[in-house]
């Protein structure tokens, strides 16, 4: 059986709580055994960490000590998959720039709030092989820096101020003997199930970081 840990805290407004019980049962339903710890002290731990085949941050905002950033990248170097959503992995310990190259990005601001479409670009690979070729999605559009190394899986155009550019929405990554699988969507629970596409996504990429797809 396979492990895995979703820590979660910082910011409020995402619900870390919520979207750490969600997630952590879906995992569940794929024969996954979920640890859900309210706490960044375990982090400092990489050996402890090595226990786990997948880690869930869930923590927007927030800091990292010296320690704790070194123990997470460690154990994610050493073979553990990195996995999450929007602001919970994409928008935490703003300023750890270690901890922002190994998740491939980080947030800057959300400009537009409604609806674009999300196109599915690497329709071969395990995490979207199931997926439509585009969906529909309502909710705050992530403007993120992104490393050029990673693989984009999913993108939508971003239009504001009268600009226009193709922003990534979900990637993937090796980190070491890692895998580390990143998306933008899921600003709150619910649009998990008002979009069943970004579910999938979600599911499926936190399995293909643990070597469970």
């Amino acid at each position: 059986m396979k492990r895995a840990l979703l820590f979660w805290g910082g910011w409020p407004g995402h619900q870390p709580e919520a979207f750490a019980g969600r997630l952590a049962a879906e995992l569940a339903g794929h024969g996954f055994e979920p640890e859900l710890v309210n706490s960044l002290e375990g982090l400092a731990d990489a050996e402890a960490l090595r226990r786990f085949d997948l880690i869930v941050p869930g923590w927007t905002m927030g800091t990292l000590t010296p320690e704790q950033s070194r123990g997470l990248r460690d154990a994610v170097r050493a073979g553990v998959g990195l996995g999450g959503l929007h602001g919970g992995m994409g928008d935490a310990f703003r300023g750890d720039l270690d901890y922002e190259w190994m998740v491939g990005g980080h947030f800057v601001g959300h400009p537009h709030v409604g609806a674009y479409t999300v196109r599915v670009g690497a329709t071969g690979h395990p995490v979207t092989a199931t997926l439509p070729a585009e969906f529909a999605y309502e909710s705050e559009q992530y403007y993120l820096l992104v490393d050029p190394a990673v693989e984009v899986l999913a993108e939508a155009d971003y239009v504001w101020a009268g600009g226009r550019c193709v922003m990534p929405v979900a990637w993937v990554r090796p980190w070491g003997e890692g895998r580390v699988f990143y998306s933008a969507l899921g600003h709150d629970p619910a649009e998990l199930d008002r979009f069943p596409a970004s579910l999938e996504l979600a599911v499926r990429g936190l399995r293909w970081a643990a070597r469970d797809l």
